[in-house]
C-alpha cells in the first residue's frame, strides 16, 4: 500500500484541498454534506459510512460507531471521535432518534458520484479525487497533528501498524511540517 501512484501522484488530499472539499460539501443538498463530513473527519471507507445507523452516533459523546466490513469476522467496531459541530449537523439533518434506520438510503454508486462531485467543485487533484483519498487525507491530517500511530490504527482500523505507518510517507509541505515539530 502506498500514499503515491506508480508516477508518484499523491493519492491524498492536501490540506488546502481537504478544506475546499468540506467548503464545498457544504453548499451541497444535505444528505451529501453528512457524507461527506463523516468521511472527512472519521477516515472511514466508504461502505462504511454508508452501513451507519442512527443507533451507531453516540450524540454526547461525540463518537461515530464504526462496523469494519473489511475483517473476516463480523462485529468489529471501532470508536472514532468527531467535532461537536459535525453531530449537530447529522442531528438536523437526520435527526438522530436511537434505531437501525440507514442514515444514507442510497447506493455505493450513488455516494461515489455525489463525493466525485464534490471533489470536482473543489478542484481536488484526480489520483486525490475518491473517498479513499479523503481516507488517506485522515490518516496524513492525523499523524501531522500529532495523533499516536497507535490510536491511528485503532481509528482506522488497521490490524497492523505497519499498514497505518504508510501515513508518514508524505511528500513536500506535509512532510516538512512534520519535519518542524522536531527542530
Amino acid at each position: 500500500m502506498s500514499l503515491h501512484t506508480a508516477l508518484g501522484r499523491r493519492k491524498y488530499l492536501t490540506p488546502d484541498e481537504r478544506a475546499r472539499f468540506i467548503a464545498t460539501a457544504s453548499r451541497q443538498p444535505p444528505e451529501t454534506l453528512t457524507l461527506c463530513l463523516i468521511l472527512a473527519y472519521t477516515g472511514c471507507r466508504l461502505s462504511e459510512a454508508l452501513a451507519l445507523t442512527h443507533a451507531d452516533l453516540d450524540q454526547a459523546g461525540g463518537i461515530v460507531s464504526l462496523h469494519c466490513l473489511k475483517k473476516r469476522r463480523t462485529g468489529i467496531v471501532r470508536d472514532v471521535p468527531v467535532p461537536e459541530g459535525v453531530m449537530a449537523i447529522l442531528d438536523f439533518v437526520h435527526d438522530l432518534e436511537p434505531s437501525e434506520r440507514r442514515l444514507w438510503p442510497f447506493k455505493r454508486s450513488t455516494a461515489w458520484q455525489r463525493i466525485k462531485t464534490v471533489m470536482r467543485e473543489a478542484g481536488v487533484s484526480a489520483s486525490a479525487a475518491s473517498p479513499k483519498g479523503l481516507r488517506h487525507a485522515f490518516g496524513v491530517h492525523a499523524l501531522r497533528s500529532g495523533v499516536p500511530l497507535t490510536l491511528l490504527q485503532r481509528w482506522l482500523g488497521h490490524a497492523s501498524l505497519s499498514t497505518t505507518a504508510i501515513y508518514a510517507d508524505v511528500l513536500g509541505a506535509e512532510e516538512r511540517e512534520i519535519a518542524a515539530r522536531m527542530w
